[in-house]
Protein backbone atom coordinates (compact mmCIF):
# COMPACT_ATOMS: atom_id res chain seq x y z
CA UNK A 1 0.00 0.00 0.00
CA UNK A 2 2.85 2.28 0.72
CA UNK A 3 4.69 1.22 -2.51
CA UNK A 4 1.28 1.97 -4.80
CA UNK A 5 -0.39 5.44 -3.77
CA UNK A 6 -3.15 6.77 -5.90
CA UNK A 7 -4.85 10.02 -6.00
CA UNK A 8 -8.33 9.89 -3.79
CA UNK A 9 -10.86 12.56 -2.47
CA UNK A 10 -10.53 14.31 0.89
CA UNK A 11 -14.20 14.23 2.53
CA UNK A 12 -15.74 16.63 5.67
CA UNK A 13 -19.32 16.42 7.25
CA UNK A 14 -21.05 18.96 9.10
CA UNK A 15 -18.39 20.74 12.23
CA UNK A 16 -15.60 18.50 10.70
CA UNK A 17 -12.84 20.67 12.23
CA UNK A 18 -10.33 20.65 15.09
CA UNK A 19 -11.69 22.02 18.15
CA UNK A 20 -9.91 25.27 19.36
CA UNK A 21 -9.25 24.09 22.52
CA UNK A 22 -9.37 20.55 23.69
CA UNK A 23 -13.54 19.99 24.38
CA UNK A 24 -13.36 18.88 28.27
CA UNK A 25 -12.00 22.55 28.83
CA UNK A 26 -15.36 24.22 27.32
CA UNK A 27 -17.15 21.56 29.26
CA UNK A 28 -15.51 22.61 32.66
CA UNK A 29 -15.57 26.07 31.76
CA UNK A 30 -19.19 26.26 31.15
CA UNK A 31 -20.03 24.10 33.87
CA UNK A 32 -17.94 25.94 36.45
CA UNK A 33 -19.53 29.19 34.97
CA UNK A 34 -23.10 28.20 35.67
CA UNK A 35 -21.99 26.78 39.09
CA UNK A 36 -20.47 29.95 40.60
CA UNK A 37 -23.27 32.18 39.05
CA UNK A 38 -25.41 29.93 41.65
CA UNK A 39 -22.86 30.53 44.10
CA UNK A 40 -22.70 34.43 44.02
CA UNK A 41 -26.75 34.21 44.17
CA UNK A 42 -26.18 32.95 47.67
CA UNK A 43 -24.73 36.01 48.69
CA UNK A 44 -26.74 38.33 46.90
CA UNK A 45 -29.38 40.05 48.91
CA UNK A 46 -32.78 39.07 47.92
CA UNK A 47 -33.96 42.30 47.21
CA UNK A 48 -30.91 43.52 44.75
CA UNK A 49 -32.32 40.74 42.68
CA UNK A 50 -35.80 41.65 43.20
CA UNK A 51 -35.19 45.46 42.58
CA UNK A 52 -32.89 44.69 38.95
CA UNK A 53 -36.11 42.61 37.74
CA UNK A 54 -38.37 45.24 38.92
CA UNK A 55 -36.47 47.71 36.95
CA UNK A 56 -38.02 48.74 33.65
CA UNK A 57 -37.24 51.65 31.36
CA UNK A 58 -39.65 53.41 28.88
CA UNK A 59 -38.47 53.95 25.71
CA UNK A 60 -41.93 54.67 23.50
CA UNK A 61 -45.06 55.97 24.89
CA UNK A 62 -47.04 55.79 21.71
CA UNK A 63 -50.04 53.05 21.80
CA UNK A 64 -50.30 50.92 19.37
CA UNK A 65 -52.68 49.84 16.80
CA UNK A 66 -53.36 48.58 13.41
CA UNK A 67 -53.04 44.41 13.62
CA UNK A 68 -55.86 43.44 11.86
CA UNK A 69 -53.94 45.35 9.35
CA UNK A 70 -50.71 43.91 9.84
CA UNK A 71 -52.54 40.08 10.43
CA UNK A 72 -54.16 40.67 6.57
CA UNK A 73 -50.55 41.46 5.09
CA UNK A 74 -48.82 38.42 6.88
CA UNK A 75 -51.69 36.07 5.67
CA UNK A 76 -51.24 37.69 2.11
CA UNK A 77 -47.58 36.57 2.32
CA UNK A 78 -48.62 33.58 3.62
CA UNK A 79 -50.91 32.79 0.94
CA UNK A 80 -48.28 33.22 -1.68
CA UNK A 81 -45.40 30.90 -0.01
CA UNK A 82 -48.20 28.28 -0.07
CA UNK A 83 -48.38 29.01 -4.11
CA UNK A 84 -45.10 28.97 -4.63
CA UNK A 85 -44.87 25.74 -2.47
CA UNK A 86 -47.65 24.35 -4.77
CA UNK A 87 -46.88 25.26 -7.96
CA UNK A 88 -43.05 26.45 -7.43
CA UNK A 89 -39.94 24.06 -8.06
CA UNK A 90 -39.45 21.49 -5.98
CA UNK A 91 -36.33 21.74 -5.18
CA UNK A 92 -36.73 22.89 -1.41
CA UNK A 93 -33.30 24.84 -1.98
CA UNK A 94 -34.77 27.00 -5.08
CA UNK A 95 -38.81 27.01 -3.75
CA UNK A 96 -39.03 29.82 -0.70
CA UNK A 97 -41.84 28.13 0.92
CA UNK A 98 -39.49 25.63 2.67
CA UNK A 99 -36.55 28.31 2.87
CA UNK A 100 -39.04 30.95 4.69
CA UNK A 101 -40.79 28.23 7.01
CA UNK A 102 -37.91 26.57 8.61
CA UNK A 103 -35.08 29.07 8.37
CA UNK A 104 -36.75 32.39 8.21
CA UNK A 105 -39.63 32.13 10.41
CA UNK A 106 -38.90 29.13 12.54
CA UNK A 107 -35.02 29.63 13.08
CA UNK A 108 -34.80 33.74 12.75
CA UNK A 109 -38.03 35.02 14.25
CA UNK A 110 -37.84 32.53 16.89
CA UNK A 111 -34.93 34.82 17.69
CA UNK A 112 -36.04 37.90 16.52
CA UNK A 113 -39.27 37.26 19.54
CA UNK A 114 -36.63 36.44 21.92
CA UNK A 115 -35.10 40.01 21.77
CA UNK A 116 -38.42 42.03 20.37
CA UNK A 117 -40.73 40.60 22.35
CA UNK A 118 -44.32 38.76 21.02
CA UNK A 119 -44.56 39.99 17.37
CA UNK A 120 -46.20 37.07 16.73
CA UNK A 121 -49.83 38.35 18.13
CA UNK A 122 -49.64 41.32 15.32
CA UNK A 123 -48.05 39.12 12.19
CA UNK A 124 -49.89 35.83 13.06
CA UNK A 125 -52.40 35.01 9.85
CA UNK A 126 -55.66 33.89 12.04
CA UNK A 127 -56.58 37.09 13.33
CA UNK A 128 -57.35 39.57 10.26
CA UNK A 129 -59.17 36.74 8.21
CA UNK A 130 -61.33 35.53 11.06
CA UNK A 131 -62.22 39.32 11.91
CA UNK A 132 -63.14 39.87 8.34
CA UNK A 133 -64.72 36.55 7.61
CA UNK A 134 -66.94 37.49 10.37
CA UNK A 135 -67.73 41.37 9.82
CA UNK A 136 -69.00 39.91 6.24
CA UNK A 137 -71.42 37.78 8.18
CA UNK A 138 -72.63 39.96 10.49
CA UNK A 139 -71.67 37.90 13.45
CA UNK A 140 -68.67 40.53 14.59
CA UNK A 141 -70.09 40.91 18.13
CA UNK A 142 -71.50 37.41 18.45
CA UNK A 143 -70.14 35.42 21.11
CA UNK A 144 -68.27 32.21 19.93
CA UNK A 145 -70.77 29.38 19.99
CA UNK A 146 -68.64 26.84 22.10
CA UNK A 147 -66.60 27.10 25.24
CA UNK A 148 -62.98 25.38 25.28
CA UNK A 149 -63.11 23.13 28.26
CA UNK A 150 -61.00 24.05 30.87
CA UNK A 151 -59.74 20.38 31.26
CA UNK A 152 -58.07 20.58 28.36
CA UNK A 153 -54.88 23.58 29.10
CA UNK A 154 -52.29 23.83 26.99
CA UNK A 155 -53.19 19.83 25.95
CA UNK A 156 -53.66 20.80 22.36
CA UNK A 157 -50.75 22.88 22.40
CA UNK A 158 -48.84 20.19 23.66
CA UNK A 159 -49.78 17.45 21.37
CA UNK A 160 -49.63 19.81 18.12
CA UNK A 161 -45.94 20.80 18.76
CA UNK A 162 -44.84 16.69 19.29
CA UNK A 163 -46.58 16.79 15.89
CA UNK A 164 -44.82 19.59 14.97
CA UNK A 165 -40.94 18.23 16.54
CA UNK A 166 -41.79 15.17 14.88
CA UNK A 167 -42.49 16.57 11.84
CA UNK A 168 -39.40 18.43 11.79
CA UNK A 169 -36.77 15.97 12.86
CA UNK A 170 -38.48 12.55 11.94
CA UNK A 171 -40.55 12.53 9.32
CA UNK A 172 -38.58 11.39 6.07
CA UNK A 173 -39.51 14.58 3.71
CA UNK A 174 -40.39 17.78 5.44
CA UNK A 175 -38.83 20.06 3.13
CA UNK A 176 -40.44 18.94 0.27
CA UNK A 177 -42.48 22.47 -0.98
CA UNK A 178 -45.63 20.67 -2.12
CA UNK A 179 -46.27 18.65 0.65
CA UNK A 180 -45.59 21.26 3.59
CA UNK A 181 -48.01 23.74 1.53
CA UNK A 182 -50.47 21.12 2.12
CA UNK A 183 -49.27 20.50 5.88
CA UNK A 184 -49.33 24.02 6.34
CA UNK A 185 -52.70 25.22 4.32
CA UNK A 186 -54.17 22.17 6.50
CA UNK A 187 -53.30 23.56 9.75
CA UNK A 188 -54.02 27.38 8.81
CA UNK A 189 -57.92 25.69 8.13
CA UNK A 190 -58.06 23.72 11.48
CA UNK A 191 -56.92 26.98 13.47
CA UNK A 192 -59.14 28.95 11.56
CA UNK A 193 -62.16 26.23 12.46
CA UNK A 194 -60.73 26.55 16.09
CA UNK A 195 -61.18 30.08 16.61
CA UNK A 196 -64.98 30.09 14.85
CA UNK A 197 -66.10 27.78 17.63
CA UNK A 198 -63.94 28.60 20.36
CA UNK A 199 -62.85 32.61 19.93
CA UNK A 200 -59.61 33.71 18.53
CA UNK A 201 -58.14 34.63 22.32
CA UNK A 202 -58.96 31.18 24.25
CA UNK A 203 -57.89 29.36 20.99
CA UNK A 204 -54.65 30.90 20.69
CA UNK A 205 -54.06 31.20 23.91
CA UNK A 206 -54.11 27.41 24.81
CA UNK A 207 -54.44 25.60 21.75
CA UNK A 208 -52.59 27.22 18.55
CA UNK A 209 -49.13 26.16 18.76
CA UNK A 210 -47.08 28.90 17.59
CA UNK A 211 -49.18 31.62 19.40
CA UNK A 212 -48.57 29.64 22.65
CA UNK A 213 -44.69 29.23 21.71
CA UNK A 214 -43.82 32.66 21.16
CA UNK A 215 -45.74 34.16 24.16
CA UNK A 216 -43.18 32.08 26.05
CA UNK A 217 -40.58 33.06 24.60
CA UNK A 218 -41.03 36.70 24.34
CA UNK A 219 -41.42 36.92 28.17
CA UNK A 220 -37.61 36.61 27.92
CA UNK A 221 -37.12 39.82 25.45
CA UNK A 222 -35.21 42.46 27.09
CA UNK A 223 -37.90 44.99 24.77
CA UNK A 224 -41.55 44.45 26.20
CA UNK A 225 -44.84 45.94 25.09
CA UNK A 226 -47.74 46.80 27.20
CA UNK A 227 -51.01 47.93 26.45
CA UNK A 228 -52.10 50.97 27.60
CA UNK A 229 -55.76 52.25 26.79
CA UNK A 230 -55.07 56.08 27.18
CA UNK A 231 -51.31 55.90 26.47
CA UNK A 232 -49.98 56.86 29.70
CA UNK A 233 -49.27 53.29 30.64
CA UNK A 234 -48.30 51.40 27.77
CA UNK A 235 -45.44 51.61 25.05
CA UNK A 236 -42.49 49.74 25.04
CA UNK A 237 -40.41 49.41 27.76
CA UNK A 238 -36.58 47.89 28.41
CA UNK A 239 -36.25 45.27 31.26
CA UNK A 240 -33.40 42.96 32.69
CA UNK A 241 -34.36 39.89 29.97
CA UNK A 242 -36.00 37.67 31.55
CA UNK A 243 -38.13 40.05 34.14
CA UNK A 244 -41.00 39.06 32.81
CA UNK A 245 -40.68 35.64 33.13
CA UNK A 246 -39.65 35.95 36.65
CA UNK A 247 -43.10 38.19 37.64
CA UNK A 248 -45.15 35.41 35.89
CA UNK A 249 -47.98 33.11 37.29
CA UNK A 250 -47.44 29.60 37.66
CA UNK A 251 -48.27 27.01 34.26
CA UNK A 252 -50.55 24.81 34.26
CA UNK A 253 -49.15 20.66 33.93
CA UNK A 254 -49.78 20.93 30.20
CA UNK A 255 -48.01 23.85 29.37
CA UNK A 256 -45.34 23.12 32.17
CA UNK A 257 -45.09 20.02 29.88
CA UNK A 258 -45.14 22.27 26.72
CA UNK A 259 -41.86 24.05 27.69
CA UNK A 260 -40.28 21.00 28.44
CA UNK A 261 -40.67 19.59 25.16
CA UNK A 262 -39.72 22.50 23.23
CA UNK A 263 -36.11 21.82 24.73
CA UNK A 264 -36.70 18.28 24.67
CA UNK A 265 -37.28 18.89 20.67
CA UNK A 266 -34.33 20.71 20.05
CA UNK A 267 -31.64 18.88 22.04
CA UNK A 268 -32.85 15.73 20.24
CA UNK A 269 -32.14 17.50 16.86
CA UNK A 270 -28.59 17.76 18.25
CA UNK A 271 -28.25 14.45 19.65
CA UNK A 272 -30.13 12.37 16.89
CA UNK A 273 -27.34 13.49 14.27
CA UNK A 274 -24.24 12.35 16.71
CA UNK A 275 -22.22 9.17 16.13
CA UNK A 276 -23.61 8.24 19.24
CA UNK A 277 -27.24 8.53 18.99
CA UNK A 278 -26.31 6.48 15.61
CA UNK A 279 -24.64 3.55 16.77
CA UNK A 280 -26.92 3.92 19.58
CA UNK A 281 -29.50 2.25 17.12
CA UNK A 282 -27.49 0.26 14.98
CA UNK A 283 -26.54 2.62 11.86
CA UNK A 284 -23.44 3.61 10.76
CA UNK A 285 -22.87 7.44 10.46
CA UNK A 286 -20.98 6.81 7.59
CA UNK A 287 -23.68 4.93 5.21
CA UNK A 288 -26.54 6.97 6.69
CA UNK A 289 -29.51 4.52 5.11
CA UNK A 290 -32.28 7.71 5.02
CA UNK A 291 -34.39 9.13 7.42
CA UNK A 292 -37.40 6.73 6.27
CA UNK A 293 -34.92 4.10 8.18
CA UNK A 294 -34.62 5.32 11.16
CA UNK A 295 -38.33 6.51 11.67
CA UNK A 296 -39.17 4.17 14.56
CA UNK A 297 -35.68 4.96 16.18
CA UNK A 298 -35.83 8.62 16.10
CA UNK A 299 -39.59 8.62 16.87
CA UNK A 300 -38.81 6.74 20.47
CA UNK A 301 -35.78 8.96 20.55
CA UNK A 302 -37.99 12.07 20.50
CA UNK A 303 -40.19 10.95 22.94
CA UNK A 304 -37.58 9.17 25.51
CA UNK A 305 -36.40 12.80 25.18
CA UNK A 306 -39.14 14.29 26.33
CA UNK A 307 -40.07 11.92 28.80
CA UNK A 308 -35.98 11.67 30.68
CA UNK A 309 -36.24 15.47 30.66
CA UNK A 310 -39.33 16.01 32.43
CA UNK A 311 -38.62 13.29 34.98
CA UNK A 312 -35.00 14.99 35.96
CA UNK A 313 -37.06 18.11 35.73
CA UNK A 314 -39.95 16.89 38.43
CA UNK A 315 -37.11 15.26 40.41
CA UNK A 316 -35.05 18.07 40.64
CA UNK A 317 -37.62 20.62 41.80
CA UNK A 318 -39.47 17.88 44.29
CA UNK A 319 -36.10 17.00 45.63
CA UNK A 320 -35.52 21.38 46.07
CA UNK A 321 -39.12 21.03 48.04
CA UNK A 322 -38.14 18.39 50.24
CA UNK A 323 -34.35 19.28 50.80
CA UNK A 324 -36.02 23.18 51.84
CA UNK A 325 -39.13 21.47 53.83
CA UNK A 326 -41.76 23.67 51.60
CA UNK A 327 -44.97 23.27 51.83
CA UNK A 328 -46.19 24.11 48.43
CA UNK A 329 -47.02 21.32 46.13
CA UNK A 330 -44.53 19.69 43.27
CA UNK A 331 -47.03 20.78 40.80
CA UNK A 332 -47.36 24.33 41.59
CA UNK A 333 -43.79 24.55 42.41
CA UNK A 334 -42.74 23.01 38.91
CA UNK A 335 -45.23 25.37 36.85
CA UNK A 336 -43.32 28.06 38.42
CA UNK A 337 -39.84 27.08 38.57
CA UNK A 338 -40.56 26.02 34.44
CA UNK A 339 -40.00 29.50 33.45
CA UNK A 340 -36.29 29.21 33.81
CA UNK A 341 -35.97 26.58 30.85
CA UNK A 342 -37.05 29.32 28.87
CA UNK A 343 -33.81 31.16 27.98
CA UNK A 344 -31.92 27.49 27.59
CA UNK A 345 -34.26 26.71 25.27
CA UNK A 346 -33.72 29.68 23.02
CA UNK A 347 -30.08 29.50 23.87
CA UNK A 348 -29.82 25.89 22.10
CA UNK A 349 -32.62 27.12 19.47
CA UNK A 350 -29.82 29.96 18.50
CA UNK A 351 -26.45 27.34 19.14
CA UNK A 352 -28.31 24.57 17.24
CA UNK A 353 -29.69 26.45 14.37
CA UNK A 354 -26.82 28.89 13.38
CA UNK A 355 -25.25 27.42 10.98
CA UNK A 356 -28.81 26.87 8.97
CA UNK A 357 -29.68 30.56 9.75
CA UNK A 358 -26.38 31.38 7.73
CA UNK A 359 -26.43 29.09 4.93
CA UNK A 360 -30.13 28.76 3.94
CA UNK A 361 -30.79 32.34 5.18
CA UNK A 362 -28.74 32.86 1.83
CA UNK A 363 -30.76 30.70 -0.23
CA UNK A 364 -33.66 32.06 1.15
CA UNK A 365 -32.67 35.58 0.12
CA UNK A 366 -32.38 34.76 -3.45
CA UNK A 367 -35.62 32.45 -3.40
CA UNK A 368 -38.05 34.75 -2.67
CA UNK A 369 -37.35 36.88 -6.13
CA UNK A 370 -37.88 34.05 -7.87
CA UNK A 371 -40.35 32.04 -6.32
CA UNK A 372 -41.61 29.80 -9.24
CA UNK A 373 -38.40 29.66 -10.88
CA UNK A 374 -39.56 30.89 -14.09
CA UNK A 375 -36.65 33.49 -14.29
CA UNK A 376 -37.93 35.96 -12.54
CA UNK A 377 -36.49 38.79 -10.02
CA UNK A 378 -38.41 40.77 -8.25
CA UNK A 379 -36.75 42.13 -5.64
CA UNK A 380 -33.69 42.19 -7.13
CA UNK A 381 -31.97 39.74 -5.70
CA UNK A 382 -32.39 36.58 -7.49
CA UNK A 383 -28.55 36.51 -8.68
CA UNK A 384 -27.05 36.46 -4.92
CA UNK A 385 -24.34 34.60 -5.07
CA UNK A 386 -25.00 31.97 -1.71
CA UNK A 387 -21.47 31.33 -0.04
CA UNK A 388 -22.17 27.73 0.96
CA UNK A 389 -18.79 27.72 2.61
CA UNK A 390 -19.52 30.72 5.04
CA UNK A 391 -19.35 28.20 7.38
CA UNK A 392 -16.55 26.77 6.59
CA UNK A 393 -13.06 27.33 7.39
CA UNK A 394 -10.66 28.16 10.34
CA UNK A 395 -12.23 31.93 10.94
CA UNK A 396 -15.44 30.95 10.48
CA UNK A 397 -15.26 27.67 13.04
CA UNK A 398 -13.72 30.23 15.26
CA UNK A 399 -16.43 32.75 15.51
CA UNK A 400 -19.50 30.07 15.43
CA UNK A 401 -18.48 28.09 18.04
CA UNK A 402 -17.21 30.74 20.28
CA UNK A 403 -21.25 32.14 20.15
CA UNK A 404 -22.64 28.98 20.37
CA UNK A 405 -20.83 28.09 23.26
CA UNK A 406 -21.51 31.98 24.93
CA UNK A 407 -25.21 31.35 23.90
CA UNK A 408 -25.28 27.89 25.93
CA UNK A 409 -23.51 29.48 28.89
CA UNK A 410 -25.08 31.99 29.22
CA UNK A 411 -28.38 30.67 28.33
CA UNK A 412 -27.77 28.76 31.39
CA UNK A 413 -26.27 31.97 33.87
CA UNK A 414 -29.81 33.52 32.90
CA UNK A 415 -31.76 30.47 34.07
CA UNK A 416 -29.91 30.11 37.27
CA UNK A 417 -30.85 33.39 37.75
CA UNK A 418 -34.68 33.07 37.03
CA UNK A 419 -34.73 30.08 39.34
CA UNK A 420 -33.55 31.70 42.22
CA UNK A 421 -36.09 35.02 42.06
CA UNK A 422 -38.48 32.28 41.28
CA UNK A 423 -37.54 30.19 44.19
CA UNK A 424 -37.50 32.62 46.19
CA UNK A 425 -41.42 33.61 45.46
CA UNK A 426 -42.15 30.30 46.38
CA UNK A 427 -40.28 29.73 49.70
CA UNK A 428 -39.86 33.24 50.49
CA UNK A 429 -36.53 33.04 52.96
CA UNK A 430 -33.31 33.41 51.52
CA UNK A 431 -31.78 30.21 53.16
CA UNK A 432 -34.72 27.74 52.29
CA UNK A 433 -34.42 29.26 48.71
CA UNK A 434 -30.98 28.38 48.52
CA UNK A 435 -31.15 24.61 49.54
CA UNK A 436 -34.78 24.32 47.23
CA UNK A 437 -32.06 25.71 44.54
CA UNK A 438 -29.32 23.02 45.04
CA UNK A 439 -31.15 20.09 42.67
CA UNK A 440 -31.88 22.40 39.79
CA UNK A 441 -28.50 24.20 39.78
CA UNK A 442 -26.73 20.40 39.46
CA UNK A 443 -29.39 19.97 36.49
CA UNK A 444 -28.50 22.81 34.99
CA UNK A 445 -24.67 22.21 35.57
CA UNK A 446 -25.39 18.94 33.54
CA UNK A 447 -27.39 20.37 30.84
CA UNK A 448 -24.90 22.85 30.59
CA UNK A 449 -22.27 20.17 29.59
CA UNK A 450 -24.49 18.05 27.76
CA UNK A 451 -25.67 21.52 25.03
CA UNK A 452 -21.45 21.67 24.63
CA UNK A 453 -21.37 18.20 24.38
CA UNK A 454 -23.49 17.94 21.69
CA UNK A 455 -22.18 21.27 19.31
CA UNK A 456 -18.52 19.56 19.48
CA UNK A 457 -19.76 16.28 18.51
CA UNK A 458 -19.04 14.51 15.29
CA UNK A 459 -22.02 14.21 13.44
CA UNK A 460 -23.25 11.75 10.28
CA UNK A 461 -26.49 11.75 8.65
Amino acid sequence: MLLAPVETWAHTADRGFVMLLPTDYYLFGGAAAVALSFAVLVVLPPQALARLLSERLRLIGARFDGRFVTSMASFIIVACLWYAGLFGSRDPLSNPLPLVFWTVFWVGFTLLVGIAGNLWCWLEPWYGPSRLILIVLGRRDVPPPLKLPIWIGSGGALILLFGFGWFELVFPSPDDPAFLAKVLIAYWLFNLAGIFAFGHGEWTKRVELFSVFFGMISRLAPFQHRGGGDGAHGGVFLRFPGAKAADSDPLAPGATLFLLLALATVSFDGLMRTFFWLDLIGVNPLEFPGRSAVVFSNTAGLGGMFAALSALFVFAVWSGNRIAGASVGVAASCGSLVWSIVPIALAYHFSHYLGVLVINGQYAFAAISDPLSKGWNIFGTAGFHVAAAATAGYDAAWVIWNLQSAAIIGGHLLAVILAHALASRIHGSAPRTTLSQIPLAILMVGYTVFGLWLLSSPTGG
